[in-house]
Protein backbone atom coordinates (compact mmCIF):
# COMPACT_ATOMS: atom_id res chain seq x y z
CA UNK A 1 0.00 0.00 0.00
CA UNK A 2 1.32 3.05 -1.16
CA UNK A 3 0.10 6.50 -1.73
CA UNK A 4 1.66 9.67 -2.22
CA UNK A 5 -0.09 13.30 -2.19
CA UNK A 6 1.30 16.72 -3.49
CA UNK A 7 0.35 19.69 -0.84
CA UNK A 8 -0.48 21.97 -3.37
CA UNK A 9 -3.87 23.50 -2.62
CA UNK A 10 -6.38 22.69 0.13
CA UNK A 11 -8.15 20.22 -1.74
CA UNK A 12 -5.01 17.95 -2.40
CA UNK A 13 -4.65 18.57 1.33
CA UNK A 14 -8.16 17.23 2.27
CA UNK A 15 -8.04 14.25 0.17
CA UNK A 16 -4.91 13.39 1.69
CA UNK A 17 -6.30 13.74 5.47
CA UNK A 18 -9.54 11.56 4.37
CA UNK A 19 -6.74 8.72 2.84
CA UNK A 20 -5.27 9.32 6.44
CA UNK A 21 -8.25 8.80 8.34
CA UNK A 22 -9.47 5.80 6.14
CA UNK A 23 -6.12 4.09 6.77
CA UNK A 24 -6.35 0.76 9.57
CA UNK A 25 -4.61 1.42 13.16
CA UNK A 26 -2.11 -1.83 14.14
CA UNK A 27 -0.16 -1.58 17.05
CA UNK A 28 1.77 -4.58 15.90
CA UNK A 29 2.51 -3.40 12.29
CA UNK A 30 1.96 0.39 12.42
CA UNK A 31 2.02 2.20 9.39
CA UNK A 32 4.05 4.76 8.94
CA UNK A 33 3.81 8.72 6.97
CA UNK A 34 6.93 10.08 5.44
CA UNK A 35 5.80 14.15 4.97
CA UNK A 36 8.94 15.53 3.27
CA UNK A 37 9.86 18.26 0.63
CA UNK A 38 9.77 17.20 -3.09
CA UNK A 39 12.85 16.00 -4.17
CA UNK A 40 14.91 17.85 -7.38
CA UNK A 41 12.69 17.80 -10.70
CA UNK A 42 14.23 15.74 -13.24
CA UNK A 43 13.75 19.35 -15.20
CA UNK A 44 16.81 20.84 -12.71
CA UNK A 45 18.75 17.51 -12.91
CA UNK A 46 18.81 18.03 -16.44
CA UNK A 47 19.70 21.67 -15.72
CA UNK A 48 22.84 20.19 -13.69
CA UNK A 49 24.90 18.64 -16.14
CA UNK A 50 25.32 21.54 -18.85
CA UNK A 51 26.54 23.42 -15.85
CA UNK A 52 28.89 20.42 -14.53
CA UNK A 53 30.23 19.68 -17.85
CA UNK A 54 31.20 23.57 -18.55
CA UNK A 55 33.36 23.20 -15.38
CA UNK A 56 35.07 19.94 -16.73
CA UNK A 57 36.00 21.38 -19.58
CA UNK A 58 37.43 24.65 -18.88
CA UNK A 59 38.65 24.24 -14.74
CA UNK A 60 42.06 22.89 -13.96
CA UNK A 61 41.53 22.25 -10.22
CA UNK A 62 45.08 21.76 -8.30
CA UNK A 63 46.62 20.49 -11.31
CA UNK A 64 43.94 17.81 -12.17
CA UNK A 65 41.40 17.84 -14.53
CA UNK A 66 37.82 16.35 -13.50
CA UNK A 67 34.54 14.92 -15.42
CA UNK A 68 31.39 16.01 -14.32
CA UNK A 69 30.64 13.27 -12.42
CA UNK A 70 34.06 14.69 -10.04
CA UNK A 71 32.91 18.43 -10.15
CA UNK A 72 29.01 16.95 -8.93
CA UNK A 73 31.05 15.86 -5.80
CA UNK A 74 32.98 18.65 -5.38
CA UNK A 75 29.93 21.34 -5.42
CA UNK A 76 27.86 19.28 -3.41
CA UNK A 77 30.27 18.70 -0.87
CA UNK A 78 30.86 22.75 -1.16
CA UNK A 79 27.37 22.81 -0.75
CA UNK A 80 27.20 20.42 2.45
CA UNK A 81 30.27 22.57 3.97
CA UNK A 82 28.26 25.32 4.04
CA UNK A 83 25.25 24.13 5.21
CA UNK A 84 27.14 22.98 8.10
CA UNK A 85 25.88 19.51 7.41
CA UNK A 86 28.13 16.44 8.45
CA UNK A 87 30.92 15.28 5.82
CA UNK A 88 32.06 12.13 6.12
CA UNK A 89 35.00 9.88 4.56
CA UNK A 90 36.70 6.55 5.15
CA UNK A 91 40.16 5.02 3.94
CA UNK A 92 39.93 3.57 0.57
CA UNK A 93 39.19 0.06 0.47
CA UNK A 94 42.17 -0.34 -2.03
CA UNK A 95 43.95 2.88 -0.51
CA UNK A 96 43.76 6.50 -1.08
CA UNK A 97 40.39 8.27 0.81
CA UNK A 98 36.60 7.74 -0.27
CA UNK A 99 34.66 11.07 0.69
CA UNK A 100 30.98 10.48 1.02
CA UNK A 101 28.95 12.83 -0.58
CA UNK A 102 25.58 13.81 -1.40
CA UNK A 103 23.42 12.36 -3.42
CA UNK A 104 21.59 14.93 -5.85
CA UNK A 105 18.25 12.50 -6.26
CA UNK A 106 18.09 12.66 -2.46
CA UNK A 107 18.16 16.74 -2.57
CA UNK A 108 15.06 18.85 -2.23
CA UNK A 109 14.10 21.43 -4.85
CA UNK A 110 15.71 23.68 -2.82
CA UNK A 111 19.11 22.25 -1.99
CA UNK A 112 19.19 21.66 -5.79
CA UNK A 113 19.33 25.45 -6.54
CA UNK A 114 21.76 25.93 -4.19
CA UNK A 115 24.02 23.50 -6.32
CA UNK A 116 23.09 25.19 -9.34
CA UNK A 117 24.26 28.52 -7.48
CA UNK A 118 27.39 26.81 -6.41
CA UNK A 119 28.09 26.05 -9.66
CA UNK A 120 27.57 29.45 -11.02
CA UNK A 121 29.76 31.56 -8.12
CA UNK A 122 32.67 28.54 -8.58
CA UNK A 123 32.88 29.30 -11.86
CA UNK A 124 32.43 32.98 -12.33
CA UNK A 125 35.28 32.75 -9.76
CA UNK A 126 37.28 30.57 -11.76
CA UNK A 127 36.55 32.35 -15.17
CA UNK A 128 33.95 29.87 -17.06
CA UNK A 129 32.69 30.84 -19.91
CA UNK A 130 29.55 29.08 -20.03
CA UNK A 131 27.60 27.71 -22.56
CA UNK A 132 24.49 28.73 -23.80
CA UNK A 133 22.43 26.03 -22.74
CA UNK A 134 24.12 26.86 -18.70
CA UNK A 135 23.36 30.20 -19.18
CA UNK A 136 19.82 29.41 -19.70
CA UNK A 137 19.86 27.23 -16.78
CA UNK A 138 21.42 29.81 -14.28
CA UNK A 139 18.89 32.00 -15.40
CA UNK A 140 16.10 30.07 -14.20
CA UNK A 141 17.97 29.04 -10.88
CA UNK A 142 18.40 32.49 -10.14
CA UNK A 143 14.83 33.09 -11.10
CA UNK A 144 13.22 30.31 -9.14
CA UNK A 145 15.52 31.45 -6.15
CA UNK A 146 14.29 35.11 -6.07
CA UNK A 147 10.79 33.76 -6.49
CA UNK A 148 10.72 31.13 -3.72
CA UNK A 149 13.47 33.59 -1.01
CA UNK A 150 11.66 33.60 2.32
Amino acid sequence: MSQQFHLVNESVKQNAINYIRSLPVDQKRPLVLDIKEMTRTLQQNSKLWPLLKDLSDQVIWFGNKYDSADWKDLITALVAKSKKQEQRMAPGLDGGVVMFGQRTSKMTVRQMVEVIEAIYWFGTQQGVKFSDKSRIEIEWAKRWGDSNAK
